[in-house]
């Protein structure tokens, strides 16, 4: 990775990294009753615990599946094709399959990420990413799926 390659790695890691705080935050809320009480009274119930987690998670899926349509804007003919179509699994995911109570939702997220790193390694190997993607998105994944976890856990 050259020095160029790491300044620009600078900016996504540290949106990427402040992308976690949702997920930490309801995954902190559901080992803490007191700061779930807290947050609760001083957010809403929706920011708490499974609420925030399940909701943010299907935002973020959503978004990767822009970030991946992106990807495929570099392509042409039937990879572009291929591409376009796999980039709209994630959202599609998010919409099918996060009903149904918070365990369910959160093991599907859960399983979502895990196919978004696919995903994500596929755009890679086709040379669409950033060299640097992987690092970030291996990093990213394995804290939304440890603080999903916590959810489909207690």
């Amino acid at each position: 990775m050259n020095d160029y390659d790491r300044k620009v790695l600078i900016a996504p890691l540290l949106l990427g990294l402040a992308g976690l705080l949702p997920f930490l935050w309801g995954a902190l809320t559901y080992l803490n009753a007191d700061l779930a009480l807290w947050g609760t009274k001083a957010l809403g119930p929706r920011f708490v615990g499974p609420y925030i987690q399940l909701f943010y998670g299907s935002v973020i899926l959503s978004f990767m599946s822009g970030v991946l349509w992106g990807f495929a804007t570099k392509t042409e003919g039937a990879q572009a094709a291929i591409g376009y179509a796999l980039s709209t699994i994630p959202a599609l995911w998010a919409f099918f399959m996060t009903g149904g109570g918070p365990v369910g939702a959160g093991t599907n997220l859960i399983f979502g990420f895990v196919g978004l790193l696919f995903l994500d390694y596929t755009f890679f190997k086709w040379g669409l990413t950033p060299p640097w993607w992987m690092q970030l998105r291996l990093l990213l994944t394995i804290v939304v799926v440890a603080c999903l976890a916590l959810g489909v856990v207690f």
